[in-house]
């Protein structure tokens, strides 16, 4: 007998799991504790070992796209066994969703649906390929329409708000369609590419996606803006003011505008508006010429008023000759992800500030001896690092995170380094900080780096922060306040080393101080709790053989 498998909630804080393989294909034999698929968390890559016995008659979802929790994964039964029955169930086993879904639909036409059986393409869409990924902008294609791709030949380079990641094909044929240019974003689950055999009719399959989204789109708004169509009418009245009649702008059937590609970067590029540039191209295209050999009509000038009355000599001023100008870059994945998680952190964790000054006279000489006998260089950022994982180790109520209803206090030490990218911050984490000597801290903090700069960092090496440090002192910072990096509870935010003037056994001496700032998260961390753990952190930097017990 058929039996439905579900997605099981293999972390707490699991809501969702996107495939990132199936091991199994319908038709296929599986038994109990076979592999079945490769399960993406928001922890982790998982394993998922099938409970049941018989063959694969149906599943869920393709590669790359999400299940929530108790979501429906594969059905597995008997081979030939009808399990639509199973599905349909299924369905409608939630009735209030599905009255409340069909409600609106009843006050809409409905809408016609598209016979793709007879079309031998599929349609392959824009993978999940982080746990945070909302869309992917396409860095490079590696193929174009016309070429074939193979299982597993690169098609594309995408670019998450993680990093820039290869997309390998899983389909086999010619690239039919491509659903966007390069540096243009793609939604996840949204048309990537058709694959099929040449000449296969793919606008059939455009047709039935954009059939099923109107639909879906007709059941949200079933309500149309009655005022719609007359919104033309004060643009076709303004249209006499213009003092110069506008350069004809050659489009297509649709209403597209006829440009190429390559034209439309580089009217961006100059900052052209490319609907007053004329193109030379077939059907009045715009193409690249155009855009190189495009000058800016003249402003028209004033027709002679009457002369104005003699007036007193102005004062004469030196020309000056100067141009306004900007530019505007795209927003990148990365800094798109920087800005939604920062300012989530912000406005949603009630920030505090905890300031401390560090005399690191006695760190400036235990750096120094170091040196001269450690493999690799020792930074003051590998010393801050090492005696942050200790202070954390007496103070594990610092090394916590906000899960809503409850505190997770971790028992292991995970330090978030924040390191600049030529895109924006990206956060390597040093694992179980604290069981590592300082020579093992330096040389992977300095190997994390490296690749997080050449954009060569795993996922894994990214994730799992119980604790971040922001260093800006080699820039010559002396003090600054960091936005929390979430799940984290604190971060801290670390100055330069300068020298001034102290006050040492009731004299004046020349000390060499640090300031510190940490950011508490006040729904984890009291200002007391806080406090201790600097005090802890001060007192291990100014007398560092105490790191050494």
């Amino acid at each position: 007998m058929a039996e439905i498998v579900r997605m099981p909630k293999m972390s707490d804080t699991m809501e969702e799991g996107v495939i990132a393989a199936w091991h199994k294909k319908v038709g296929d034999k599986v038994e109990s504790g076979e592999l079945m698929a490769e399960i993406e968390t928001d922890k982790a890559t998982m394993d998922y070992d099938s409970f049941n016995d018989g063959t694969v008659l149906y599943l869920g979802v393709e590669e790359g796209e999400a299940i929530p929790v108790n979501g429906v994964l594969a059905v597995v039964g008997e081979p030939g066994e009808d399990y639509q029955a199973l599905l349909a169930g299924d369905e409608s086993g939630n009735s209030d969703t599905a009255e409340e879904a069909a409600a609106p639909a009843e006050n809409t036409a409905p809408v016609e649906a598209v016979d793709t059986s007879s079309v031998n393409a599929e349609i392959v869409r824009m993978p999940k390929m982080s746990d945070t990924m909302e869309e992917g902008v396409i860095a490079a294609w590696h193929k174009k329409v016309g070429d074939k791709v193979e299982s597993g030949e690169l098609m594309a380079e995408v670019e998450t708000d993680k990093a820039t990641m290869d997309y390998d094909s899983f389909n086999e044929g010619t690239i039919l369609y491509i659903g966007a240019n390069e540096g243009e974003a793609v939604k996840v689950n949204d048309i990537l590419a058709i694959v099929g055999e040449p000449g296969a009719d793919y606008e059939l399959l455009i047709k039935a996606e954009a059939a099923s989204g109107s639909a879906s789109e007709e059941a949200a708004a079933p309500a149309p803006a009655t005022n719609a169509a007359p919104a033309s009418a004060p643009a076709q009245a303004a249209a006499p003011a213009a003092t110069a009649a506008p350069v004809p702008v050659a489009t297509s059937d649709n209403g597209r505008l006829k440009a190429s590609p390559l034209a439309k970067k580089l009217a961006a590029d100059k900052g052209i508006d490319i609907r007053q540039v004329s193109g030379s191209g077939e059907g009045g295209r715009i193409v690249k010429r155009d855009i190189e050999n495009y000058v800016p009509a003249a402003a028209p000038v004033a027709a002679p008023g009457k002369e104005a009355a003699p007036a007193a000599a102005p004062v004469q001023l030196p020309a000056i000759v100067g141009e306004e100008s900007f530019e505007e870059v795209r927003v990148s994945q990365m800094r798109k992800t920087i800005a939604k998680r920062l300012a989530g952190s912000k406005f949603q964790a009630p920030h505090f500030y905890l300031t401390m000054e560090i005399n690191m006279d006695k760190a400036i000489e235990y750096r120094k001896t170091m040196n001269e006998v450690s493999p690799v260089k020792i930074s003051f950022n590998d010393i801050v690092i090492k005696a942050v994982s200790m202070s954390l180790r007496q103070h594990p109520a610092v090394n916590a995170s906000w899960l809503e209803d409850r505190i997770r206090i971790n028992h292991h030490i995970h330090i978030g380094v924040a390191v600049a990218v030529e895109e924006g911050l990206v956060v390597p984490v040093v694992k179980f900080a604290d069981n590592k000597p300082l020579s093992h801290i330096s040389a992977e903090v300095k190997d994390l780096g490296g690749r997080a700069k050449s954009k060569k960092l795993e996922l894994s090496e990214m994730e799992g922060n119980t604790f971040t440090i922001s260093n800006l002192g080699m820039f010559g910072i002396e003090e600054f306040t960091a936005i929390i990096n979430p799940p984290d509870a604190c971060i801290l935010a670390v100055g330069g080393i300068k020298q001034t003037a102290i006050v040492k056994n009731g004299e004046l001496a020349i000390g060499n101080i640090m300031k510190v700032t940490m950011s508490c998260d006040h729904r984890v961390v009291d200002g007391a709790v806080g406090s201790a753990f600097l005090k802890t952190f001060k007192s291990l930097l100014e007398d560092p053989i105490r790191m050494l017990v």
